[in-house]
């Protein structure tokens, strides 16, 4: 391919895209440069701090059940006061519990203020979804949430590196350091981003008024999406494995932690690689084809891992289930904002965030018992079970799914002529 082509590629796979897209972008990549206590909670705890492993699995998991609980109120706020007001409230309350994190010393203050970072940090993702949702036309969500999940792991990869040399000098400018990056981000938020949530017809009565009123009761007496939701949960329980069982596994196979480095390195360089050049090739493509697809590749990606006994062989596999994460991660989240009603996106996309948090919490307990009674070979058999169970929901779900679901028709700000900021949806 010419210097032209790939010119002329990069440019289609940006443009169209709003200015409050934008924004929004560099506010993620911004906050995936700063990660720092997701990557390095373990080793502070256990290394720097003294404290058994045991207690480092307690901590990692009262995170996780911070983000269970954030979940649905933050999607709740997300439609009762906006996007961006839970968005600034969400990151600033990330970035006071980091920085408190990394002065805490009783082991009591810092499983409890380990609680508090978990609930803050996911509390931004409804609304980040939800304002994506409304600022981008729905031909092109697909390719605005795949570039999101680029950025995402394009600071990552990023912020990875840089916490390690970090950590090595200070576990304490690390905490800070995640605290400003954080704090950053609330600041361009608030300045650079209007609100987008959408009006409501304060004048409408009867069916109309009732169509506009959605509750939590709402999203959970909606049958197909709740299915989504369950589905999204054994998808979020594979991915899960990589951080939690496969260092375990390759442990005990006797491959050392810079093996498993190595391995689990291959994924963001990958996602980092290839996930816009996938994104361009499935954007316009079957949904539930799409859905299917990846839940196999995730499904017998892991389950091959059962026969890997070299580290080659362990990155091949990364690569099949990171193919899987490239192609579901974009597709799955534009699939929830198809399934949501107009004024209801930040109730739905917390009980969709909520399916996240709830398999990171579970991932580990799942994993940790298969692993010790039965072995890995029956975890990773297991996975391709989940896999293929994934793939035949999916593709009984959408059966019938309309091309474009009747309660998100309402166009986007980029079709009713001009940009964002010209819609009267978006309010500043």
């Amino acid at each position: 391919m010419s210097v032209a082509s790939l010119q002329r590629a990069a440019k289609e796979s940006v443009s169209g895209l709003p200015r409050e897209f934008w924004w929004l972008w560099t506010s993620t990549l911004v906050n995936r440069l700063g990660a720092f206590v997701a990557t390095f909670m373990a080793l502070y705890l256990t290394l720097d701090r003294g404290y058994s492993a045991s207690y480092a699995g307690l901590v990692a998991a009262l995170h996780g059940l911070g983000g269970v609980v954030s979940s649905l109120g933050a999607g709740v706020l997300t439609d009762r006061i906006g996007r961006r007001p839970t968005l600034v409230i969400a990151q600033s309350a990330t970035a006071l519990s980091v920085a408190l994190l990394g002065f805490m010393k009783d082991p009591v203050a810092i499983a409890a203020v380990a609680f508090l970072v978990g609930m803050a940090s996911n509390a931004s993702r409804p609304a980040v979804q939800a304002m994506m949702a409304d600022i981008v036309r729905p031909e092109d969500r697909v390719r605005a949430f795949a570039l999101n999940y680029w950025a995402i792991n394009l600071g990552f990869a990023f912020s990875s590196m840089a916490a390690g040399f970090i950590a090595e000098y200070s576990y304490l400018v690390g905490f800070l350091g995640e605290a400003a990056m954080t704090l950053a981000c609330a600041v361009l938020i608030f300045l650079k981003l209007p609100e987008s949530r959408p009006a409501r017809d304060d004048s409408a009565t009867g069916t109309a008024a009732r169509a506009e009123a959605v509750s939590m009761g709402t999203v959970v007496r909606d049958g197909r999406f709740m299915a989504v939701v369950g589905l999204s949960f054994l998808i979020a329980l594979l991915f899960q494995q990589a951080y939690v069982s496969l260092p375990v596994a390759m442990g005990v196979d006797g491959f050392s932690s810079s093996d498993f480095g190595v391995a689990i390195a291959v994924n963001g360089v990958l996602i980092v690689a290839l996930q816009i050049p996938v994104t361009r090739f499935i954007e316009h493509r079957d949904p539930r084809r799409l859905l299917v697809i990846s839940s196999l590749l995730a499904g017998y990606g892991f389950g091959l891992t059962a026969f890997a006994g070299s580290l080659g062989v362990y990155a091949l596999t990364v690569c099949i289930w990171t193919l899987a994460e490239i192609i579901n991660a974009p597709t799955q989240t534009s699939l929830v904002v198809r399934l949501s009603p107009l004024h209801g996106r930040g109730r739905y996309q917390g009980m969709y965030t909520l399916s996240w948090a709830v398999a990171a919490l579970t991932a580990p307990l799942v994993g940790g018992q298969v692993i010790d009674r039965y072995g890995a070979a029956w975890l990773w058999a297991g996975c391709a079970v989940i896999g293929t169970v994934a793939a035949l929901g999916y593709w009984l779900l959408m059966r019938g799914l309309p091309t474009e679901d009747p309660k998100t028709a309402a166009p986007g700000p980029a079709e009713k002529g001009g940009s964002a900021e010209k819609s009267p949806e978006v309010v500043a």
